[in-house]
């Protein structure tokens, strides 16, 4: 007998954080989006940490690593 568990999943879409991460990372949009106002501010007053953050935040959502404000993965 295998027990199956399934993670929580929260409201905000997968693509949509996926598209505003590509097209608006710089600027922190994917991180406004999902509710993490804070670290979106610090994103748009360091232009994506210089690109760094972004670039790693647009791997982590493709992976499926990346959260919403309450942990959760994004929807599919």
């Amino acid at each position: 007998m295998t027990a199956t568990t399934t993670a929580a999943t929260g409201q905000k879409s997968w693509v949509v954080a996926l598209l505003l991460s590509f097209f608006l990372g710089v600027i922190g949009a994917h991180r406004f989006y999902v509710g993490k106002i804070g670290t979106g501010l610090l994103m748009l007053v360091t232009l994506g940490g210089f690109g760094v953050w972004a670039l790693i935040d647009f791997i982590m959502i493709i992976i499926g690593k990346f959260s919403d404000k309450q942990g959760l993965a994004l929807a599919r």
